[in-house]
């Protein structure tokens, strides 16, 4: 009896399998691995006690296991930690460093290389940290010398620890930093000059991509070639990113299970067709055509560069293959949790992608709504089947990627529901075969003419679901109610028994919670006064209670980048647009704020064409919004010509009941002086001017004016040292509190007649001493 029993626990056990665990272990390491190391990741903070205790639980009940479950534990962990200890250190920030390096990647911006590096060798100042650990640096490149992918330099690089910008609902340039393991950013120095030390070894992807550039028709068609086949998704255009996003079918260009399926399901159709030739009575328990599949994954896979997606298509291709192959028939949640678990344990920074958990959620989904029925037969079969995971799929996908990236595509479920078939049935096979018949003459062009027709309808299907149906940014209240709205009406569709007034009710779940979610408009007469975080630079955003207005569009950089481009979606409508003067840190951003979006009207100083059809903005200008009054202090109209572009600023009061705002650009200690008549001291929120320079915030000025909050909208580290030591000390003896967009990340501001002055910083940091 008592061995029958342990007969029965060691089915049991075999049943649960070891791939949970060893998941659960690899997890549980990366979580402890990277507490504290990146406050943006709550949700695995509190993934690792979770994964402790059921560790504890695991080794109790079966404790042979212990040691490879904390080996795996160790393993992760200490990925983990040597990824923050590879970091530059502060104290190297700005220095010039010698480094020898590899190339690993190359692409570009606004026609400036930028350049992945494997640092091989680093060498730093005498008297400053060393930088022996660091990795993996991310540089941009402003020299004539080209650098190809696979050569080695010696060079000199002036760097910074990985650095972005903190605004709300927008692309978190820092923590994606952390996810690719990059440890500094920064750009090569001319001088001295950089020297190529060893050329690139020989390999197939610039060959290939060479090849596709030859015999591919236009230049869209050449991009997405390379993205869909090799990868080389850098070569898609921001034009071609921001239609992916506005739709949300930016999965469709990376590598992902789907491309390394089809190439391994190929090899595995060819080799057993060999098969059943070769060895007609006994083909079907011959192992060999499963090797050749994973070995044609395994090759796709290296040839587009083994990047963290086509990694992670492979693990789970390969672990599909060993399921079907029948050798050892794992069921599919413990293929599920192997694959997780090779894939933290070989990267553990993937943990910290979404695509990671994306893909692994949905594969999950699949899972559940597929086990226990029946194969489909038959091309109508597979199309049903198709249709009903795609829509089963979209409601689960979409409350995903809102958790994920705080932003939804409204038409995204119907827009994958056809464009999934239409890339993965047409656009891939096309692709892939443009390969195969690259030996014929003329055959590849012929078959990837065909792609770019294919390309062209897909383009156009996104775009007009684009135009109608823009990408949404719920507000913050909203985006977990919505989630969990979607989440519990996939659930009641996707299992099964669920009765069918249940589902129906489902559907009423998504916009009861926009509407019981959706955040309180401000109040009559309040004002929200938002100062992004831009860099060296400015942008303000003003909103009443049903209107909007900007002040300044922030910076352009010599790449060209302006940070106005990642704040909203496309499509968004602003009352007035006011430009303090035409410099590229204030003015930086307008071509972006007219590609993408609608301004009803421009102001400017009147000396300064920055948009056709501005008015100008002069002394005295005054209007109201929804109880808050707006007020224009300078230029006068008769200083016209007089004025330096900075003393020219447009300067912006506001009050919302007694609370005071004002806004005064760039102008001097001069100008400040002659405001002070017509401005109503004392000042809640002062923008100081000039970003904080010595030329302005002077000592009668902010004595005058006694601001509460003094903000600084500057750039981190930068080259001005702003705000000065002298300013910083002049708000001091005024006790105001200060702030500043470089450590603080935005700042936004409520003041709400009545009601103290609330503020919100998007970085967690120590507010001691502020006030």
């Amino acid at each position: 009896m008592a061995a029958k029993k342990r007969g029965l626990k060691s089915v049991k056990c075999r049943r649960a399998g070891l791939a949970w665990p060893l998941a659960a272990a690899a997890l549980g390491g990366a979580g402890m691995g990277a507490s504290g190391a990146a406050g943006h990741y709550p949700l695995l903070a509190a993934v690792v006690p979770g994964a402790a205790l059921l560790l504890a639980g695991l080794v109790g009940r079966r404790r042979p296991l212990w040691p490879v479950l904390l080996a795996v534990w160790l393993l992760t962990w200490s990925g983990v930690l040597q990824e923050r200890a590879s970091r530059l250190p502060a104290g190297l920030s700005g220095a010039d460093l010698s480094v020898s390096a590899r190339v690993t990647e190359t692409s570009d911006s606004a026609g400036i290389p930028r350049l992945l590096l494997s640092v091989e060798r680093c060498q730093s100042p005498p008297g400053l940290p060393r930088c022996d650990e660091l990795g993996k640096v991310r540089v941009s490149v402003y020299g004539e010398a080209p650098m190809r992918r696979g050569e080695r330099w010696q060079m000199t690089l002036r760097l910074r620890p990985p650095h972005g910008f903190r605004n709300p609902g927008a692309f978190d340039y820092q923590a994606w930093l952390w996810r690719e393991g990059i440890h500094a950013t920064g750009y090569v120095r001319q001088t001295p000059a950089p020297v190529r030390t060893d050329a690139a070894a020989p390999s197939l992807k610039p060959r290939a991509l060479a090849f596709i550039d030859r015999h591919a028709g236009d230049a869209a068609t050449r991009r997405w070639l390379a993205a869909l086949t090799l990868g080389e998704s850098g070569r898609l255009t921001q034009d071609d990113w921001n239609l992916l996003n506005a739709s949300g079918t930016t999965h469709l260009v990376v590598i992902s299970g789907l491309h390394v399926g089809l190439v391994a399901g190929f090899g595995l159709w060819l080799s057993r067709a060999g098969a059943r030739r070769l060895t007609p009575l006994s083909w079907r328990l011959r192992l060999w055509p499963w090797w050749v599949a994973a070995g044609c994954a395994l090759a796709y896979a290296l040839l587009a560069g083994l990047t963290p997606p086509a990694t992670r298509a492979l693990i789970m291709a390969l672990v599909g293959l060993w399921a079907l192959a029948g050798r050892h028939a794992p069921g599919a949640w413990q293929a599920w949790w192997l694959a997780m678990a090779i894939i933290a344990m070989a990267d553990p920074l993937a943990v910290w992608r979404p695509g990671f958990w994306l893909s692994f959620v949905a594969v999950a989904w699949l899972i559940v709504i597929w086990q226990g029925r029946r194969r489909p037969e038959g091309w109508r079969g597979w199309l049903r089947a198709l249709c009903r995971s795609q829509l089963l799929l979209a409601p689960a996908m979409a409350g995903a990627v809102l958790l994920a990236f705080g932003r939804v595509a409204p038409l995204a479920p119907l827009i994958n529901l056809l464009a999934v078939p239409w890339v993965s049935m047409i656009m891939v096979p096309l692709a892939l075969f443009g390969w195969l018949a690259a030996p014929i003459p003329y055959a590849s062009q012929a078959i990837w003419w065909l792609f770019g027709l294919a390309l062209d309808l897909l383009r156009g299907l996104l775009e007009f679901a684009v135009a109608a149906a823009p990408l949404w940014e719920p507000e913050a209240g909203q985006i977990t109610a919505m989630a969990a709205a979607l989440g519990l009406a996939a659930l009641c569709w996707g299992l099964p028994a669920v009765p069918r007034t249940l589902r129906a009710l489902s559907l009423l779940l998504v916009p009861l919670a926009v509407m019981t979610a959706a955040p309180p408009a401000l109040p009559e007469g309040a004002l929200r006064v938002r100062v992004y975080d831009v860099g060296q630079g400015q942008l303000i955003e003003l909103r009443t209670r049903h209107s909007r207005t900007l002040y300044d569009t922030g910076p352009r950089f010599r790449s060209g980048f302006m940070p106005l481009e990642g704040l909203w979606p496309p499509g968004q409508r602003f009352d007035r647009v006011i430009v303090s003067h035409r410099d590229t840190d204030h003015a930086g951003g307008i071509r972006a704020l007219q590609a993408e979006h609608r301004v009803a009207r421009w102001l400017a100083p009147a000396g300064d064409a920055v948009v056709a059809g501005q008015q100008p903005c002069r002394g005295g200008q005054r209007w109201q919004r929804d109880g808050v009054a707006f007020a224009h202090l300078w230029p006068p109209a008769e200083a016209q010509g007089e004025l330096s572009p900075n003393d020219g600023s447009c300067v912006l009061q506001a009050a919302a009941g007694e609370h005071r705002l004002l806004i005064t650009g760039d102008v001097g200690a001069r100008v400040e002086r002659r405001l002070l008549s017509v401005v109503d001291a004392p000042v809640s929120v002062l923008i100081a001017g000039h970003h904080g320079s010595a030329t302005s915030s002077g000592v009668q000025f902010v004595r005058a004016t006694a601001p509460r909050h003094a903000v600084f909208s500057a750039g981190r580290d930068n080259r001005f040292g702003h705000p000065v030591d002298t300013v910083v000390r002049r708000f001091r003896r005024q006790a105001s509190c200060l702030w500043n967009t470089a450590h603080d990340g935005a700042l936004t501001f409520w003041l709400i007649p009545g009601e103290a002055i609330r503020v919100k910083t998007e970085r967690d940091v120590p507010q001691g001493g502020r006030c």
